[in-house]
């Protein structure tokens, strides 16, 4: 006599995404399957983040991205390097964009303001809320983690990534990842701190060898301790190759604007 067969009943969701606080969405919607009308829910939430970062970003212009931790403080020599290089960033001509946050964040941001450039950032809602910056010209919070990073990349010809955790990891493999399988261009990467790298790069290097990725894989990641360098390089590899066109933008200082040199396609 056949057994019947067993299945397992996953639990019932602990709230209802029609009701979840903004703060929780993320986690809602992974927890596991909803109702029908929950999950449809879901999808307008989603779309309205996106239609969210789309309205408020739609004219922040070439941007490059600096990933980093929100945990470094304004002592720490990663701080200063953040900020210069946001301060270069700007005088290349793009607007700086960051996660909007504390710390590396910050000091990309701070930088560019310094250097009267523009400054922009995508916060997150978190239950610990994190609040935006006080270098930001322009920002927008989201409810999604992933709507975040794809708007993070959305507008961005470079991104660079200084010393911090997993979240900087994982928009780090996620730009490589996009990159290597064509989804964007190959728009250079930039990892500043090579003492606090070596390993990844190590890592990087064994992949390639054992063929877990192509050795021309490695040269998408340019890695320095010398922000005039990693300037340089954002430069060739950007502002060229693209057909972008440094212009110098008129500004009324009577009504309070700010002389900006940008780049634009």
């Amino acid at each position: 006599m056949q057994e019947p067969s067993a299945s397992l009943e996953p639990p019932a969701p602990t709230q209802a995404a029609s009701t979840a606080p903004p703060e929780r969405a993320d986690e809602i919607m992974l927890e596991g399957p909803h109702s029908r009308l929950d999950e449809f829910f879901t999808l307008f939430r989603v779309m309205a983040d996106f239609l969210r970062g789309f309205r408020v970003l739609h004219f922040v212009g070439p941007c490059v991205t600096v990933f980093g931790s929100a945990r470094v403080k304004a002592d720490s020599p990663y701080y200063q390097l953040a900020r210069e290089m946001g301060a270069g960033i700007a005088r290349l001509g793009f607007t700086v964009m960051t996660g909007g946050g504390p710390g590396i964040m910050e000091a990309a941001n701070r930088g560019a303001r310094e250097a009267a450039g523009r400054s922009v950032g995508c916060n997150i809602r978190l239950p610990h809320e994190q609040a935006p910056n006080e270098y930001l010209d322009r920002s927008v919070t989201l409810y999604y983690f992933f709507v975040r990073k794809t708007l993070l990349i959305k507008y961005s010809y470079a991104f660079v990534v200084l010393p911090g955790g997993a979240g900087t990891l994982d928009e780090l493999f996620e730009a490589l990842t996009l990159i290597q399988t064509g989804k964007i261009q190959n728009f250079p990467v930039v990892v500043l701190g090579t003492d606090y790298w070596r390993e990844l790069t190590s890592l990087l290097e064994k992949m390639a060898r054992l063929g877990m990725i192509s050795p021309a894989d490695l040269s998408l990641v340019f890695v320095t301790d010398s922000v005039a360098e990693a300037i340089e390089h954002i430069r060739a590899k950007t502002i060229e190759p693209f057909g972008l066109k440094r212009i110098v933008r008129r500004h009324l200082p009577w009504l309070g604007e700010r002389g900006l040199n940008t780049v634009t396609p």
